[in-house]
């Protein structure tokens, strides 16, 4: 073999080979939901994404051993973004339910917490069946909360919202009547100025709710999701869950994995 054919095969063996060890080194791309949600994820004053729910995917991933990049997709369009290998998890405290389960895997759940019902101190609100009629009930899109008040409250008029904080201001500017999110989200906004106007109205009981906040993934990604689901058992048993819970709650939000 000629001496330049050689030097082209050995050269383009090398190339080959850095592109696929590349390939094997690009890192996992954790997605945050583009809109803030604190006390789990938000900006600092640096631009830096903080709070509970990235702390939790820095440790998750050390301890899955997985080189992890934190990104950020808008929420309404973060199932779209994983299918279309925009990103590789989605961890934006997204709930399990079995519409989302047709379209993705998901990781064991990490946390769960209760929903609240929140409204103006003084109301008062009928929650049984077809007692919210005529009333404005303000939530999230695409959450569970969403699914959750259009099935167990057809009846009242839903306004959906990009951001909880956009929901909250309008409850607090009384165009809606109530607010439906999640518990420790709303304890921030009713713990601040903001938030004085208004008060925990109710706890809904639903199985939506008790299915946790898991990883979400796509499903042909098995060994990514055995490799999380080690990493988030690993965080739990080592203790540095709760370690991490109790930098920004007062209670108990784990979801231990079941062994």
């Amino acid at each position: 073999m000629p001496l330049h054919i050689g030097t082209r095969c050995i050269a383009a063996a090398a190339l080959l080979y850095v592109a696929i060890t590349g390939a094997e080194a690009a890192p996992t791309r954790v997605s945050l939901a583009a809109e803030p949600y604190p006390p789990f994820a938000a900006k600092d004053a640096e631009g830096q994404w903080a709070g509970f729910e990235v702390d939790l995917a820095k440790a998750v991933c050390k301890a899955a051993k997985l080189d992890c990049e934190i990104v950020q997709t808008a929420w309404d369009g973060i199932i779209p973004a994983l299918n279309s290998n925009k990103i590789d998890v989605i961890w934006a405290s997204m709930g399990i339910t079995p519409e989302r389960s047709q379209q993705i895997a998901f990781t064991i759940p990490y946390y769960t917490t209760p929903a609240h019902f929140v409204g103006a101190k003084g109301d008062s609100f009928d929650f049984s069946p077809g007692g919210l009629k005529g009333k404005t009930v303000g939530v999230q899109t695409s959450t569970v909360y969403a699914d959750y008040i259009a099935r167990a409250y057809p009846e009242a008029t839903v306004k959906t919202y990009s951001t909880q904080d956009a929901a909250n201001a309008d409850l607090v500017a009384g165009r809606l009547d109530l607010g439906l999110a999640d518990s420790i989200a709303l304890a921030d906004f009713l713990k601040g100025k903001d938030g004085e106007c208004c008060e925990v109205k109710n706890v809904p009981r639903d199985p939506i709710f008790e299915a946790g906040i898991a990883g979400g993934l796509r499903k042909s990604d098995i060994d990514l999701k055995a490799r999380l689901d080690a990493g988030i058992t690993a965080v739990y048993k080592s203790g540095e869950f709760d370690r991490l819970a109790k930098r920004y709650f007062s209670f108990d939000i784990g979801t231990p994995p079941k062994d």
